[in-house]
Formats: structure tokens, C-alpha cells, sequence
């Protein structure tokens, strides 16, 4: 199973990753002002990776294909990693609705 983990970055701002069952990251958020408003970021990956359509396809200006998870506002949730094709690309779309509905959340600012 895959799990969230909240981390804190040099800025002060939080952010979280999705890590797939094997550890690697497949989902990376914004910086957060607050640890809540991550959290929230958090439930609404959880809620939106369950839709096909939320997943925004794109290519980086080197031609790296990558993936964005856009909130039903609008507003991108989650960036991928730049992927070596398209059909890595997509795997990471799928590992993402696989793996965030029932990540659990690891904390690692309190450690």
C-alpha cells in the first residue's frame, strides 16, 4: 500500500509525497503555509486521484512527459516526476489512483 509522507521544506512550507508500495515518490505537492492545509491537500488527492479526468497530461519543455492532478477548482494538487515516455507516464497515472485512495499518512515533521 502506498503512503503520504508530510515533510517540512528548508522555506518552512510543508509538502507531501505519494510513494508508491516500493517507495518510489509518484505524486509531489505544493509548499503549504500550514501543516492543515496540507493535510487538506492530502484528502483531496485522495478524493480526486479517483477520477481518470483529473489527470492532466503534459510534456516538459525537454520533451519528459509528466502528469499534474488538478482539484475540481482548478488548481493543480500534485506534479509527477518527468517520466522517460509516455507509457511510463501513464503507469504513474495509475500507480497514483491504485496507490493514493487508501494511502495511510506518515507524518516526518515530528520526528
Amino acid at each position: 500500500m502506498g503512503k503520504f509522507e508530510i515533510t517540512t521544506r528548508k522555506n518552512g512550507e510543508f509538502q507531501f509525497n505519494l510513494k508508491a508500495t516500493n517507495g518510489q515518490v509518484i505524486l509531489t505537492s505544493q509548499g503549504y503555509k500550514t501543516k492543515a492545509t496540507c493535510l487538506n491537500g492530502v484528502e483531496s488527492v485522495k478524493k480526486n486521484s479517483k477520477e481518470v479526468e483529473r489527470f492532466e497530461k503534459k510534456v516538459a519543455t525537454d520533451g519528459s512527459p509528466y502528469f499534474n492532478l488538478i482539484a475540481t477548482n482548478g488548481q493543480v494538487i500534485g506534479s509527477s516526476q518527468m517520466y522517460a515516455n509516455e507509457a511510463n507516464r501513464d503507469n504513474g497515472i495509475a500507480s497514483v489512483m491504485n496507490n493514493a485512495p487508501d494511502a495511510e499518512i506518515v507524518d516526518l515533521t515530528e520526528a
